[in-house]
């Protein structure tokens, strides 16, 4: 990276306080409050056209949105959404669109096979020696394109039924599990009491070594990140996060300080974006996010293929082009910058990585590679030496 690039990235986290909501006499201490901004929350058509050039392919959308996936949008994150511009990246991910009506032949209200891998209510097992525990239904804000929302904001056709108690006797039984990875909806709009009651007791079973949390809020309210639930968290280490961060534009000020003081408090971040058609799909938007998100100390975790959930075509891209961005990346910037693109396999079969072809012919004797720059270079593979037979 250039340095005049690194200023330009370093100048691009803007506060985008109170924005809309100024004219409206909201003081920084309410905006800065965590729930004033959820009491706050955009969800009526209404409240759009007050401050959008909406298009006739998001009204309706909103109209209908109530059957699947409810519309609500943070005070904070509805700042980012351009109002004149209809493809918007951030209008995009979180205002309904009547193509989420449209249901391709393909895709499924569970496309990663969750409901059939779930032996106690609200705990899924799908692999080995971790398990996926969600925790409540509720998000800041809903995600167009959410995996789980069969079950996720209430709209949906499933209601998410969580016994806890069960979780944590079928965890405390099951000695191989020593992973869990507490997702929702959002762990992270429980209140901190809340949240520790179920760290502390997962912590409390011997072979658990490690916990996640999979949580938006850092970017969708980052006026959760309070010194207080830092301070928490860190008493349940090794704890780890995975964010969901998109686009740059994103990552505000706000954003940055939130995962900053997170990782002040010795908690990992990895980013998962998930691959959109017209929010991310083309190299320039991706190189700037990865950038940004080392900036704010964040690793890029994963990059996601779209899951074939249902409704989510018109934000569908190609999977040859997902390739494309990842040779653009692997090796024109910070290996710390790439993420790995996955697909998550349909119907449950798990993460699969997908990486551009770096290996052009191999055999018993050497490897011919190539390197990002269209280069070819040969490593020899070591020849298989007998044992030796000992003479006695």
């Amino acid at each position: 990276m250039h340095h005049d690039t690194a200023l330009d990235l370093e100048k691009s986290f803007r506060s985008h306080t109170p924005g809309y909501w100024k004219d409206q006499g909201v003081s920084m201490e309410e905006w800065n409050s965590h729930t004033w901004q959820l009491k706050n929350r955009v969800t009526s058509l209404k409240q759009l056209e007050q401050h959008l050039n909406l298009s006739e392919e998001e009204r309706n959308g909103v109209l209908l949105s109530g059957t699947k996936l409810a519309m609500a949008i943070t005070p904070h994150f509805f700042n980012l959404i351009d109002k004149d511009d209809p493809d918007c990246p951030i209008r995009r991910q979180v205002i309904p669109r009547v193509e989420e009506t449209w249901v391709s032949p393909y895709e499924m209200a569970d496309p990663c096979g969750e409901d059939s891998n779930m032996p106690v209510p609200g705990l899924v097992h799908r692999y080995p020696d971790r398990v996926l525990f969600l925790v409540t239904d509720r998000c800041a804000s809903y995600c167009r394109y959410c995996t789980r929302s069969r079950v996720v904001s209430g709209a949906g056709e499933q209601e998410l039924e969580t016994d806890y108690e069960a979780v944590f006797q079928y965890l405390e039984k099951h000695t191989e599990v020593r992973d869990v990875l507490l997702s929702g909806g959002d762990p992270l709009l429980f209140s901190d009491k809340k949240l520790e009651r179920i760290l502390s007791r997962l912590r409390s079973i011997e072979h658990i070594e490690f916990v996640r949390i999979g949580s938006r809020v850092p970017v969708f309210l980052p006026q959760r990140i309070t010194p207080e639930l830092c301070s928490m968290l860190q008493k349940y280490h090794p704890l780890f996060l995975s964010v969901h961060v998109n686009h740059p534009r994103e990552l505000t000020l706000e954003v940055k300080e939130g995962l900053e003081r997170l990782a002040n408090h010795g908690v990992p971040i990895g980013n998962q974006s998930v691959f959109l058609r017209g929010v991310n799909d083309d190299l320039e938007t991706m190189k700037t996010l990865v950038q940004k998100l080392l900036l704010c100390r964040v690793r890029p975790y994963y990059l996601y293929q779209l899951d074939l959930i249902k409704g989510s075509s018109h934000l569908q891209a190609p999977v040859a082009k997902g390739l494309e961005i990842m040779e653009g990346l692997r090796g024109h910037t910070t290996g710390y910058a790439v993420p790995q693109y996955v697909i998550d396999a349909p119907g449950g079969g798990g993460k699969v990585p997908i990486n551009p072809d770096y290996i052009v012919q191999r055999n018993s004797e050497r490897v011919i590679l190539r390197n990002f720059e269209g280069r070819t270079f040969e490593y020899p593979e070591p020849a298989v030496t007998p044992d030796p037979v000992l003479d006695y």
